[in-house]
Formats: structure tokens, sequence, C-alpha cells
């Protein structure tokens, strides 16, 4: 017995309302004018190659004295953690009171096909550290990584652990072979010497159509099948269009810090089992002894969540807190809940423990 089925009518009804909704929506995409992105005020203090750090302006008289340098993933632009008025953690974090930077990869052309990890951990972050260090004459700063940027920062700080003085890291992966990650699934059985030789830098199409086949059905079918449902109302359409933008904008990787990061991390999961190699160091976690907050998101489909909490007892801090956030790895930046729940309580943990 079939306990419901439609009529012809019915049927011919939803058809013809999706049809309206669908030509009203096109109506309101014709109008929109460019989509802008950013909430914060900020401006560039230092420059080289294709990187730039920018300096947010404060938005509190008081501040706290420890500055913050906020390390994003290559993949993608760092505006997400900065999209519009009200779904920005940098400006939540700004009034939580933190003197916030960031660092912002660019987009890296031939002339970077033969940069390495090293290039980017021990030389761009490193500059850009003591540059923020000599701005505000401290020996150490505060260090919050997203995602890649937070392997990256779990690196610097092994390695150069005298400038750093707590460490965040948000979903960011830790140990890579977690049997529920797919993308680690699917980049282990990636011949990458023949990937980079053969493409030389790695086309941003390449890795955006990777994260999307993960989830093929909700990523690139049914969310513009729910689109109908919302373009007619322009905010929620211009919201739309905003996370479209961010989504499509990804840079190419340099070629050979790309090779690196998939034979060490995902194929090596040299982070966890202390094998990676930067330059001729080794990164040892054990040697991070600072406070350290993991915060991760509990429905994260890129970053599974025990890929994140695997730093639990991996490094020699004495002071490690988690907070998970009930939701997944975009929301945890963008969401209304999110703006409520991540920049106070890093703002929280980091006051207190200015001294």
């Amino acid at each position: 017995m079939i306990p419901f089925q439609l009529s012809p009518d019915d049927v011919s009804r939803e058809i013809l309302d999706f049809n309206r909704k669908l030509a009203e929506g096109l109506n309101v995409l014709s109008e929109l004018e460019d989509i802008n992105v950013g909430a914060c005020e900020k401006e560039a203090v230092y420059e080289e190659d294709k990187v730039v750090l920018y300096h947010f302006k404060p938005r509190t008289d008081k501040q706290n004295p420890v500055p913050l340098l906020i390390v994003y993933a290559l993949v993608n632009r760092p505006y997400m953690a900065d999209l519009q008025e009200g779904r920005s953690m940098i400006q939540g974090l700004l009034e939580a009171g933190l003197d916030v930077y960031l660092v912002d990869w660019g987009y890296p052309d031939a002339a970077e096909r033969f940069l390495t990890l090293d290039d980017y951990i021990n030389g761009y972050i490193d500059n850009c550290v003591d540059v923020i260090r000599e701005r505000h004459n401290l020996n150490r700063i505060n260090l919050l990584g997203i995602c890649q940027g937070g392997s990256f920062s779990l690196c610097y700080t092994a390695l150069n652990q005298k400038k750093v003085k707590n460490l965040i890291t948000t979903v960011t992966p830790v140990d890579f072979q977690t049997k529920d990650d797919l993308l680690s699934n699917l980049v282990r059985n990636v011949d990458i010497d023949t990937v980079v030789d053969s493409m030389g830098n790695i086309p941003g199409e390449v890795l955006n159509w990777t994260f999307l086949t993960l989830k093929p059905y909700r990523l690139t079918g049914q969310k513009y099948l729910d689109l109908v449902d919302i373009l007619d109302d322009r905010e929620k359409a211009e919201n739309f269009m905003r996370m479209e933008k961010w989504i499509f904008d990804s840079p190419d990787q340099a070629g050979e810090a790309y090779r690196e990061f998939i034979r060490q991390f995902y194929q090596g999961n040299g982070l966890v089992k202390g094998t990676v190699k930067i330059g001729n160091r080794t990164v040892d976690l054990m040697n991070i002894s600072i406070p350290i907050l993991n915060i991760y998101a509990k429905d994260d489909h890129l970053v599974p969540p025990d890929s994140s909490r695997a730093l639990a007892g991996c490094t020699a801090s004495e002071d490690y807190s988690e907070l998970e956030f009930p939701g997944g790895h975009i929301g945890i930046y963008v969401s209304g809940k999110a703006q409520k729940m991540i920049p106070p309580a890093v703002g929280k943990w980091l006051d207190e423990r200015i001294k």
C-alpha cells in the first residue's frame, strides 16, 4: 500500500509553482550587483611575494595586549573568516577585545611552482610573526590556525615555540588517517609525484571539485534545488551567492608544497608519527608545551572530529583544552550559532592567559 501519492493535478501545481519561483528568482539574481565580502576594516602592514599580512582595526577600547595572528589554509580564500557583517569570526574576535592579524596567501602562479612547506612555514609565517613582534615590542604572540593553517601552526610552534605564547587550532587535521576521513581515503591512493610532475601547480578547480564530490548530492545538486525556494528573497539570495563566490574562489596550489603536504601529512600521517620534515628539521609535537585550545566541529565532513581530537596527548602542554562546535566545517565560521559561541570563547580563553 502506498501511504501517499500525488495526483496529476498536484504534480502540475508543484511544477507550476517551481517554475514561478524560478522565474522570480532569476529576476532577483539579474538585479544583484557585485557581491561584496568583508565586514571589518583592515590595512596591509607587510607584503612579500604574493603574501600579505593584514591588521584589522580594533573594535573595542580595551584590548588583549598580546596580538593574535590567524593562519588560514592555502586552499580557498581567507575572507571566509570575515564574510560579512554578523557572519564574521574576525568581527567576533575584535569585539572580544583581541588585536587581530591575518596572513593572506594570495594567488600563487608559475613563479611559485617550487615553493616548499619550508618557504611557507619557516619563511612567510615566521616573517609575519616577526613583523608583529616588532610592531608590538613583544617576544611572543598568539597564533590561531584554521584547517590546514592549523596544521601549519602546529608545525611552526613545534619549531619556533619561543615566539608563540598561546596556540588555538580550529577544525585542524592532526591524525590524517582516521577511518571516517573520506578525503584522506581518496588522497592516500593518489600518485602525487605524477600529478605534480605533469601539472606543476595544482589548479584550484581540481581541489574544489574534489571537496564537492565528497558530498555530491548535497553540494552539487540538492543545494541548487533548495535555492529556488529562497531566490525571491534578495538578502537570502545575496548570502547564497556570497558563499558560492567563496566556494569557487580557489587559488592554485604551489606544486612542491602540495606534493610535500600530501605525501608527508596524508599519505605518511607524519604529524602524529613525528616524521614530518620542514626544510631540514623534523616536527615533533612534543616540543609544544604552551597552552592549546583545540576547537573542532561535530559534523565536519572534511576534518572529522577524531582527526582533530588526536591532538590530545601529542604535545607536552599541561594546559590543553577542547571545544566542540555543534555544526560543520564552514558553519563554525559563518553560522549565527558560531558567532555567539566561538569568538567569545577564544577571547575569554586568551584573556585568562595574559600573564
